[in-house]
């Protein structure tokens, strides 16, 4: 049976399905009507295979505790093969509720409540709050806007911090959201080897992989056998198949002592098994959903092309009040508009209430992302280009 699911132009109406994107915008605050661009999930029905097997579950009509075997490893193992050349062991393989899931877990079974924990902003904002909510310090290796448009590391910075504040854990993102890095090997390596000299746990949070639209995604772990005693790998199908609410990631753990003591963590706060249609879902998507994957990918990298000609046509030579940074990895967006002048809650106020858009902004990254919004561009292109088209109405009034 042929993929069914390849037709990524149709709005598909969102609304009343309980739907987080779409329907509760006056529960958070803002006006009902705005167009949402803001959480990191797309606008496109996932594949049909998926769509298929969850129905054929479905059916049975059991729905008790439920666990999978080696068919789903096969799945999962063969697609991080395929597309990233990394072979990882059954063994390593912890499936959790969530990458964010996976991060607080980490947080307790490798800290204590006051350490401090190293990150990267401006990054994801759920690293700040799985940390703090957690009773511990968040410490910024804050990257730099460089020259040409792209963010970097501090390396003289990264060491010093791991030094005195006594990092145990490190929190990567790879490829890095929301400012759109592709790390490259030799960045990682870099530091990969400070943190195998400093004794600094890694968990690299490798949920966008399948987004690297220039450059290649390198999984952290893979990079060198002594990355593997330091390192957690957290991936899920969640962004690359659109099932967050499927409830599903798996996070590879290659040393036994480190995988010992996450799993501590799991029983503490009483996970054990998965939803079964997560689990489903999941072994679908990796092992029929590549034809799916391409076209999709295809899709949204011509939106991210978009994206960036409407930028320069509109904000170009004449006017740089509005820039998109260089982008490498995932379907998130980072525009600057620091040359607008506009301070950070003034800018909030033009999109959200004048331009009616839901976009993420900088400011809840970290201080580091202020005066800059994310913009989702995973949705059909006459949805993104009306809210280009209304950024750029409240931006030049």
């Amino acid at each position: 049976m042929p993929e069914r699911n390849l037709d990524f132009d149709s709005v598909i109406d969102r609304r009343n399905t309980n739907c987080l994107k779409y329907d509760f915008a006056k529960r958070r605050g803002l006006p009902e009507d705005v167009l949402p661009f803001w959480v990191a999930d797309m606008d496109f029905a996932t594949s049909s295979y998926v769509e298929d097997a969850l129905a054929d579950r479905i059916k049975h009509g059991i729905f008790g505790y439920s666990e999978v075997g080696t068919e789903y490893f096969n799945a999962v193992c063969g697609w991080m093969e395929r597309h990233h050349g990394w072979k990882p062991e059954e063994k390593w393989l912890v499936k959790t509720p969530g990458v964010v899931f996976a991060l607080a877990m980490a947080v307790k079974a490798y800290t204590e409540p006051g350490d401090a924990v190293l990150l990267q902003s401006p990054v994801y904002y759920p690293f700040s709050e799985v940390i703090e909510d957690n009773g511990r310090r968040v410490v910024s290796n804050t990257l730099y806007l460089g020259g040409d448009n792209r963010y970097h590391m501090d390396f003289e910075d990264f060491e010093r911090k791991i030094v005195e504040e006594k990092i145990k854990l490190f929190f990567l993102c790879n490829p890095h959201n929301p400012v759109g890095r592709v790390w490259t090997r030799e960045e990682l390596e870099t530091i990969g080897d400070i943190c195998v000299q400093r004794h600094v746990i890694v968990v690299s949070d490798e949920i966008h992989q399948d987004f690297t639209f220039r450059g290649k995604h390198h999984v952290f772990a893979g990079l060198k056998k002594e990355y593997e005693d330091i390192a957690l790998v957290c991936t899920s199908p969640s962004k690359t198949f659109n099932l967050a609410s499927m409830l599903v990631s798996n996070i590879f753990i290659p040393n036994p002592s480190l995988r010992r003591k996450f799993r501590k963590e799991l029983d503490a706060a009483g996970i054990s098994q998965l939803s079964i249609l997560g689990l489903t879902a999941c072994e679908a998507a990796y092992s029929k959903g590549e034809e799916w994957y391409q076209a999709m990918y295809s899709y949204v990298a011509d939106n991210i092309a978009f994206t960036e000609q409407y930028i320069e046509k509109n904000f170009g030579e004449k006017s740089r009040s509005v820039r998109m940074t260089d982008h490498e990895g995932t379907y998130l967006v980072w525009l600057d508009f620091r040359g607008t002048g506009l301070p950070a809650e003034e800018l909030d106020e033009r999109i959200i209430h004048r331009a009616k858009l839901w976009l993420d902004s900088g400011k809840i990254f970290g201080e580091s992302g202020r005066g800059f919004q994310r913009i989702n561009v995973a949705c059909p292109r006459g949805v993104l280009s009306e809210a280009l088209e209304r950024i750029r109405k409240v931006i030049q009034e």
